[in-house]
């Protein structure tokens, strides 16, 4: 449960610390909120040479209404999203979600952009993100780039971000109004989820799925069952269509199937109808 030997640079602006990750590569990793990097450095997990620090870059820690976007800076903290008031009106089950991860000293650290850039499948961020229909602003040495949550996560803990890139800012809809549920399944409060579900329903409907396969994943044969007029139980049925959950000593694959089913139902329903 000890590290191996890395050593460490504090970053003061965005353009050092991208600097920085440029000059070492791979063998560098930008340190937040260290709530998602420290446990798989303390695992030998994660072994970086070099750790940047970003976390007082204050510049992107925000939460402003632009229009019918909601933008939300990389480096804003759990404990803000819960307690915005942009995002209590205009996005509630994000500032509800991050209400519930972990426990109070996670919430005053944690940054919803490194819980995103973490990647990990059993994380509730992403999947608000994916059903939310999120899109990811990546900033690099040369520019910066869109990025779908669709197209963000791509393998276990593994994203779109290049190793010598920073995920800037979330932008999400304005869904002020909109049906949303979300459900988590888990042994004990504060445990990761053995399968939660996050539901949007707004004109279309988005599910985002917890711990159901290597990646945070969207739920799109339940999406497509709705949009093609399928009732809420038949949809929910397609909860595990195609998927791969993992089996582990919480639950076997089948078991997680099953959940899966049940809790998009409760999802769905609590949500209510797509205005």
């Amino acid at each position: 449960m000890i590290p191996a030997p890395f050593d460490y640079r504090r970053a003061d602006s965005l353009d050092e610390a991208l600097a920085a990750l440029a000059e070492l590569g791979d063998d560098a990793k930008a340190l937040a909120g260290g709530h998602s990097l420290l446990p798989l450095m303390k695992l030998r997990l994660a072994t970086p040479a070099v750790l940047v620090d970003i976390g007082r870059l204050s510049d992107l820690s925000y939460v402003r209404a632009d229009g019918e976007r909601i933008r939300i800076g990389a480096l804003t903290r759990h404990r803000d999203l819960e307690t915005s008031e942009v995002l209590a009106r205009h996005v509630p089950i994000l500032a509800h979600v991050a209400g519930q991860i972990g426990d109070p000293q996670v919430r005053h650290r944690g940054t919803i952009g490194g819980s995103l850039a973490h990647g990990d499948p059993a994380s509730d961020l992403p999947a608000v993100c994916l059903a939310l229909g999120a899109t990811f602003t990546v900033a690099g040495r040369s520019g910066t780039r869109e990025v779908a949550a669709a197209d963000f996560f791509r393998g276990f803990l593994e994203t779109a971000l290049g190793s010598d890139e920073l995920l800037t800012e979330i932008s999400v809809p304005d869904v002020a109004g909109a049906g949303w549920s979300f459900q988590k399944f888990n042994r004990r409060a504060q445990d990761w989820a053995i399968v939660g579900v996050a539901a949007v329903r707004n004109g279309t409907t988005g599910v985002g799925l917890i711990n159901m396969g290597p990646t945070p994943l969207r739920a799109v044969a339940v999406e497509a069952a709705l949009a093609g007029g399928s009732s809420v139980e038949e949809a929910a049925g397609h909860a595990a269509d195609d998927l791969d959950p993992p089996a582990d000593l919480n639950a076997s694959a089948e078991y997680r199937r099953h959940l899966a089913r049940v809790l998009v139902r409760r999802a769905l329903e609590e949500a209510g109808p797509s205005h």
